[in-house]
Parts: C-alpha cells; sequence; structure tokens
C-alpha cells in the first residue's frame, strides 16, 4: 500500500474519531472501515490481526455502551466546543501517556470547556458530572475504542504491516 493511500485510510479514520462527538454519525465504524480498507490492501497476518483486533474491541464497546444510560447529551446542555475540547483532550492524553491518559485527557477537557464556558471550579465541576450522567460515559467508551484501533493501525503501519 502506497503512502497516498495510507494517508486516505488514515483520514477516514480521523473522520470516525471526529464522528464519535458528534450524535447520529457512525463514527466507530468509520474507524473499522478504514481498518477493513487497509487489511484488505494488505493481505498479511499482521493486517488480519489488526482488524480481529478492532471488530473485538468494537463490539466489547458496543456492549459496555448498551450498560451505560443512553445518550441525552442535547438536554444536559453539552455543546459542540464541548465535545472537542473532550475529544481534543483524550486524544492527547491518549498519545502522552499511551492509553491509560484517555481518560484524565477526556475528564481533562471536559472541566476546561466548561471553566472556561462558566467561570467558577465549582460550576465546571457540577457541569461536568452532569454531562457525564447524561451520556459523556457512553461517549468515552466509544471514544476509547477507536482510539486503541487507530493506535493498533499505527503500531502495525509503523511495525512494517503497511
Amino acid at each position: 500500500m502506497g503512502a497516498w493511500e495510507l494517508l486516505l485510510v488514515g483520514v477516514v479514520m480521523l473522520l470516525g474519531l471526529c464522528g464519535v462527538l458528534v450524535p447520529g454519525v457512525p463514527g466507530s465504524w468509520l474507524v473499522w472501515a478504514g481498518v477493513l480498507w487497509w487489511a484488505l490492501q494488505e493481505p498479511n497476518g499482521l493486517a488480519w490481526s489488526v482488524l480481529v483486533g478492532a471488530t473485538v474491541v468494537l463490539l466489547l464497546s458496543q456492549a459496555v455502551r448498551w450498560q451505560l444510560p443512553p445518550r441525552r447529551l442535547r438536554e444536559s446542555g453539552a455543546t459542540h466546543r464541548m465535545a472537542a475540547f473532550a475529544g481534543g483532550g483524550a486524544l492527547l492524553g491518549f498519545c502522552l501517556v499511551p492509553v491509560v491518559g484517555a481518560l484524565p485527557g477526556f475528564l481533562g477537557g471536559l472541566y476546561l470547556s466548561e471553566r472556561a464556558r462558566l467561570g467558577g471550579r465549582g460550576e465546571a465541576v457540577t457541569a461536568v458530572r452532569t454531562a457525564l450522567r447524561a451520556g459523556g460515559w457512553n461517549v468515552f467508551a466509544e471514544l476509547f475504542a477507536c482510539l486503541l484501533i487507530v493506535g493498533a493501525w499505527v503500531g502495525a503501519v509503523v511495525a512494517g504491516g503497511g
């Protein structure tokens, strides 16, 4: 697979990551489709292992999400800016402290967004708790699964599977 094709697969996965934060967009399935596209173009054991792993991670995340309360973020006052801060924080945390940094990054992004919007620490903490109860954990579960998949894909490409 050439560099341009890898770049296109990466763009599809990036759109999927962004799509996780937008209600109604099948972000996790876009990430999975990117892995599928790559695995079909690179028919080797590593590529197929990443595809199988991505499928298992997505199915597990769906099972976890079914156990969580449904998304009602709009009623809680969640904004697009909050989603962007939370997603950016999760991505930054995932990269700085691999895997486990996604949770503090997600929570930190939510907090920074609400602190900038509301001004006070107490109000921001209350707003973050409200957002998490209204479906924030649901969004985090899906985003974390997608980050794991993209991380595995990047690792496989760097290791020579692409």
